[in-house]
């Protein structure tokens, strides 16, 4: 027994040893945020990132003396360092990302509270039976733009259409007074004119006869109001100003949202003709201009590390300050629609 022991213990120092031995060794690691908040708020906020990434890298065979982290002067300011070699790590917006594709690669895509209903099928989204819930345990790295039609007269022809299954045709929408987003607006104009795009022969949202640009809250409104026909939005839009809808004209909900005096519920009222294409959140992305970090190795222990960092409480603390609540590992084909949008944009 005695002897089984000591063999034993043996096999698991040398065992030990061979593991040491193949740990990857690296200097240093650098981070770049960009300044969607103040650098200040940022530096702060992942003052204790450093030490988290270092233990969990350690963890999966590599030893880093140094995580060091800085917050760029712009957007592009990011993707150039990133394209240069100069940063190794980068928290990227999809746009950004795209602009730099493929001298950066992306690795991960920050997640969201998903929603009950994903369907591209627009009459799944309507009515009390369809009601909209968020689900927090379901994270998914993307959100759609809806178009909606108001309870207007129009408006209800195009609803019914739509929720007997026929398709709308380019002259249904172009007789249709539309309120839509400023044309950086992902779910407010870029998205809702990809989706005219694909579906009517590459007509764009600036290609209707009627047209008016309003803020979300001023577009509930006009809905309400059945000033508009059409109005386009986020998916959870209607989430948002449910409680407001059936607010008296000269209240407000608890959120102070202008009550909007509608009688019958959002859902019922305010019904889906279309859904966008997935609207691809924030990314991680790493430098391909080195080899050290651009490899599958490398790439897939940074995947683990981040993702193990924010389903800690520690962690989702830290990347609060994106309002990022998880991470996903993700492809560079997930933000083609992304990369449609900056031609749109254009």
């Amino acid at each position: 027994m005695k002897k089984f022991l000591a063999l034993l213990l043996a096999a698991l120092m040398l065992m030990g040893c061979t593991a040491m031995a193949d740990s990857v060794k690296m200097d240093k690691l650098t981070f770049q945020f960009v300044p969607s908040k103040d650098a200040d708020v940022i530096i702060t906020s992942t003052k204790n990132l450093p030490e988290l990434v270092k233990a969990e890298m350690a963890k999966l065979g590599y030893e880093i003396g140094e995580v060091e982290i800085s917050v760029s002067t712009n957007y592009e300011a990011c993707g150039e360092a990133m394209s240069s070699g100069a940063i190794d790590v980068g928290w990227l917006p999809a746009g950004t990302y795209c602009l730099f594709s493929p001298e950066v690669d992306v690795i991960l895509t920050a997640t969201r509270a998903g929603l009950s209903n994903d369907s591209t099928d627009p009459k799944t989204w309507n009515g009390d039976a369809n009601k909209t819930v968020g689900l927090s345990e379901n994270q998914v790295g993307f959100y759609r733009s809806l178009i909606y039609a108001a309870p207007s007269e129009y408006g209800k022809v195009l609803a019914a259409k739509v929720n007997a299954g026929e398709a709308l045709t380019w002259e249904d929408l172009n007789k249709a007074t539309w309120a839509i987003g400023n044309t950086s607006s992902s779910a407010g104009y870029i998205y809702p004119t990809m989706w005219l795009m694909e579906n009517y022969d590459g007509k764009k949202l600036s290609d209707l006869e009627n047209v008016v640009q309003l803020g979300y809250a001023d577009a509930f409104a006009q809905a309400a109001a059945e000033q508009v026909d059409i109005i386009v939005c986020y998916a959870d839009g209607r989430r948002d100003y449910e409680a407001a809808w059936n607010t008296a004209t000269n209240s407000a909900d608890a959120t102070g949202k202008t009550g909007m005096g509608r009688t019958d519920t959002i859902w019922n009222e305010l019904n889906v003709i279309g859904v966008t294409a997935g609207i691809y959140n924030d990314t991680v992305a790493v430098t391909a201009a080195k080899p050290e970090i651009h490899n599958p190795e490398f790439i897939n222990a940074l995947q683990t590390a981040l993702i193990n960092i924010i389903s800690t409480e520690e962690g989702k603390a830290i990347f609060a300050v994106y309002s990022h609540e998880g991470y996903v590992r993700a492809v560079d084909s997930d933000y083609d629609a992304a990369r449609t949008a900056l031609t749109v944009v254009k």
